[in-house]
This record gives structure tokens, sequence and C-alpha cells, in this order.
């Protein structure tokens, strides 16, 4: 699997990608992740990536040219072209489900900035539209990672231990129970007495009863 991000701050990205579990996807070749400056695709001197919007306007616009080049050369037969956008599908846990069971996945992430892209690069360029929830940020840069991150652990070998992947939140539409370790009392905060039982008959069913209890007062959306 692979993932090229584009972006005018690659330095920001790259920090993230080489620490933690993306490090350790890398570290065992199960992930590919590429940072590429989208400046080295503009095509004047001053390496000009946006421009003032027609029709005028305040704020920048992310210019067609550049992002037309830098595709050009990264795009492959199969290849998805993805952009963070507002106007995007917001990302669900379902969706990485289905991006990480595509082995032969590469994937180009272009990190918007300012007011968005050129509207010719949503009509022309682009395959698959993102957000990560209803509110603006500074740029794409995290959004992309958040992408990245949520598919790249889901890879079989990923993690420590591929069973922590069953019981996470938003598995089975509902999140995860209520999680607790030692001591088993500090400043008079009991852990639940059915944790320290040792049955695990009840464990589990104490565990599904939290989960459900959970979701229901805190995301009863999810349901």
């Amino acid at each position: 699997m692979k993932f090229d991000i584009v972006t005018i701050f690659p330095e920001s990205v790259k920090e993230y990608i080489n620490t933690s579990i993306l490090k350790i996807a890398q570290e065992k070749g199960l992930v590919e992740i590429n940072v590429h400056n989208l400046r080295d695709w503009a095509e004047d001197k001053h390496h000009t990536t946006d421009d003032t919007p027609f029709g005028g306007g305040p704020g920048m616009v992310m210019k067609v040219e550049p992002i037309f080049n830098c595709i050009k050369d990264l795009k492959k037969e199969g290849s998805v072209v993805a952009i963070t956008t507002p106007r995007g599908k917001k990302l669900e846990q379902s969706k990485l489900v289905e991006f990480s069971k595509e082995i032969d996945l590469h994937m180009i992430i272009l990190c918007g900035r300012y007011e968005g892209f050129d509207q010719r690069v949503h009509d022309n360029l682009v395959d698959y539209e993102f957000s990560i929830g209803d509110y603006v940020l500074s740029g794409g840069e995290l959004p992309a990672l958040v992408l990245v991150d949520g598919i790249t652990r889901l890879i079989p070998g990923v993690l420590g231990n591929d069973e922590s992947l069953v019981e996470e939140s938003f598995n089975n539409k509902n999140l995860d129970f209520s999680q607790y370790t030692k001591p088993a009392e500090f400043n008079g905060w009991k852990v639940p007495d059915v944790l320290l039982s040792g049955d695990h008959k009840k464990i589990s069913l104490w565990r599904k009863a939290k989960s459900e209890e959970l979701t229901q007062t805190q995301r009863p959306d999810l349901k």
C-alpha cells in the first residue's frame, strides 16, 4: 500500500509519519508513505501554488496547473486521487476499512489550503473528496494524516495485537466499553468489581452492556 501526500508544508507532515504506528508500518514494509512539496511542480520562478480568485473576494485559491503537473507525474493506473475539503463526504470508519482491504492501494492525497482548490481540480482531477468533520482547519495536512493513519492501522500486522481492532469504537456501530488499569483503587475511585472477578463470561457481558450504554448516552446518532 502506498500513499503520496502532497502539501506546501511537507515538514509538518513528515514529523508525524515518522513516529509511532506509521513509522512501525513503514519499517515492516507494510506501507510506503511519501511526502511531496507541491511547489516542486509550479512552473514560475517563485514556485507559486495559489493566486487571487476570479470575481474578487478575500483569500487565495490553490492553482490548477501545479496540481495537474503533480498528478501527471505521480498517478499510475488504478491510483486514487483524494483531496481534503470541507465539501467532501465525512470520513467514517467504514470507509477506512474499505480502503484498508485494497492491498495494492495507491492513494495521492492533496492537502487543501486557503479558500480551497480551483474548481477545475474538483471537476477533472479527483476521485475522492473527504472531510473529517463539520469545522474549518487552516489546511488539509491534519485530515490527510487522519486518513493515512486510520487506514494504515487496519492493515494486518501493523499493530502488535490485531485483536485490539475487534472491539474498537465504531465497530458494530458502538463505542468501545470503558477501560481500566492498575491500581484497582485510586483517590477513592474504584475499578468495577466484575473486572477483578476473573469471570470472563461476566466480564464479557459487562463490557457489551457498557458499550451499548455509552453509545446510547454519548453517541445515540450511531444507532
